[in-house]
Formats: structure tokens, sequence, C-alpha cells
């Protein structure tokens, strides 16, 4: 506060280094509309979904709050029964979860629904909702490292055991998060999600849901392409102006901030071929930075530690 008082050459009361006449903008800057993503843990769609709703928000995220809400797909087997999928039973996700992998390039195994079936999303969504507490983007990551585990590496992810190692990695105490998760206070966090979910129409997953200040909005159920989003975006602001789009990340800061990207990942983001993949991916990183693998048919970049 040094610099507080007033100057008789200058005229000021206040801070007399400000240049006496300065270009100002008065122009408010973007509102942001609200976006809800309802989904569960174990949705298979909503994990056909990653790589569009990633290059959503790297190219309109400044338009946009994302809230992530968990749904309830599977609170336990007794009386549970998706007739339009033809799912009974545990079994019965297999070979749909199959055909969801091989549609999306996603990949997903599905055999543990035949020996060590998930037996509720409950536990993993009560998680992610004790580490949303904590921290918003780390409950985002956690949700992605569970589904690469029960996608991709065919783990339960409703065990504990599962959960407390997927915790331990973030670089949380794992036991300690997954008790919490446990108590009738972490399922009251859960239970406020499926009533807002609820209050908005939402019946299955995924679901995005965004809203204006106005409190109009619109809905999108399913795992749509990019254009659909966009234009539900375009539609939401109403402002008449055309939507820009922000840079995307290279791929080096994309996968310093995602640790493990499928082929099917960079062929979006980056709008490449799968035939392309290969290529780029030895053009943008270095050697000693990822290392290549394959799951199921297909190709995975992982960020060597």
């Amino acid at each position: 506060m040094n610099n507080m008082f007033c100057d008789l050459e200058t005229g000021v009361c206040g801070d007399a280094s400000e240049n006496a006449v300065q270009t100002i903008n008065l122009k408010q800057p973007q509102k942001k509309i609200k976006l809800y993503y309802v989904t569960d843990p174990i949705c298979s769609h909503c994990w056909a979904l990653e790589p569009v709703l990633r290059k959503f928000k790297a190219q309109y995220g400044q338009y946009v709050e994302f809230h992530t809400l968990m749904g309830g797909l599977l609170e336990s087997w007794e009386g549970f029964a998706d007739v339009k999928n033809g799912i009974g039973s545990p079994s019965d996700v297999a070979g749909h979860w199959r055909e969801v992998g091989e549609h999306s390039r996603m990949p997903i195994d599905g055999s543990l629904w035949y020996d060590n079936p998930v037996q509720s999303s409950f536990p993993p969504s009560r998680v992610y909702k004790v580490i949303q507490k904590k921290d918003e983007n780390l409950a985002g990551t956690f949700l992605r490292r569970a589904r690469e585990a029960v996608f991709a590496f065919n783990q339960n992810i409703g065990e504990d055991s599962v959960l407390i190692r997927i915790v331990n990695e973030l670089g949380l105490d794992g036991k300690e998060i997954v008790n919490e998760a446990a108590k009738e206070s972490s399922q009251q966090l859960l239970d406020q999600d499926f009533v807002l979910a609820s209050s908005m129409g939402v019946r299955g997953f995924p679901t995005i849901i965004m809203v204006n200040e106005e409190n109009h909005g619109v809905k999108i159920v399913g795992a749509r392409p990019l254009e659909n989003y966009v234009k539900g975006l375009e539609q939401v602001l109403s402002s008449g102006e055309k939507l820009k789009e922000q840079s995307l990340p290279g791929l080096t800061e994309l996968l310093e901030e995602e640790a493990l990207l499928f082929s099917k990942e960079i062929e979006v983001m980056y709008d490449l071929a799968q035939d392309q993949v290969a290529a780029y991916v030895q053009d943008e990183l270095s050697s000693n930075f990822y290392k290549q693998k394959e799951i199921l048919g297909e190709s995975y970049m992982v960020k060597i530690i």
C-alpha cells in the first residue's frame, strides 16, 4: 500500500504509478452452462463414450461447468432385470459387454461375469463420492482407473481389495477411503446424486444434460457422436455466436495426464484412422516416455513412470 496516496501532479488518489490513459475491455467473460454427466462405473456405453467426451472437454470445456453424477446402475442382482438387453443374471452381461467393446473399439473383456461377477456398482460409486469430497479431479481419475480395471483388465471393482489398490495408486490411503465409503454417510452422498438425476428425468446411462442460467437445456441419452454434444451446447448457449474450439493438447501432454490411452482414444482426439496411429505416436512421443502394449486386439500406450 506504499503507493496509495493523493498525488497533485497526476490527480490520482490511489496508485499513482498507473498510466493516465489505458485501454480496457469491459466485455464479460463467457458464461458457462452446467453439464451433468450421469454415469456408473460399470456402464459399458459410458466406457465407449470416453474418447468423445474427452475431446468435447478439450475443445469446448471453456463453455462448460462439468458435474459428474453417479446413477446407480446395479444395487444388487436380487430382482434386477434388463429386459431390453436380455440381462437377468450376471452371465448375461458378458455377451452384451463384448458387443459394446467390438462396436466401440474400447476394449472390454467381460469374462469376469462368468466366474467372478460384480455384485453391485454401489461400492465403487461410493468410493467416487468419498474422493470427490476431497478432490474433484482425483475423483475423475479414480473413475477412469476403475473402468480400465473392470472393462479392459477384467478386475472386479466391487471387491474391496481391488478398490484399495486403485485408490492407493492415486496416492491416497485406499483402506481408509474404502472403509469410509462403506459408511451410511457415504451412501447418503450417493443417494443425493440419485435424487438429482431422477429430478432431471434420467432413466439410463450415459445421459448428458446441459442447462443454461434460464434453466433451459437439452438432454442427450446414450453414447453419441461428438457433433451431437456440440449441437446441444450451441442450442443451450443460444448466443448466435459460433463456438470457438480450444487447441487440443499434444499427445505428450495428454498421456502425461491420462497415463494410459487406447488407440481409439488417440484416433478420436486427433482425427486419425486406425492405421495412422502408430506413425503418429512415433512422431509425437519420445521412445523413453511410453510403452506400447496390446489387449483384446487393441493397442494402447502407457506412460513410463
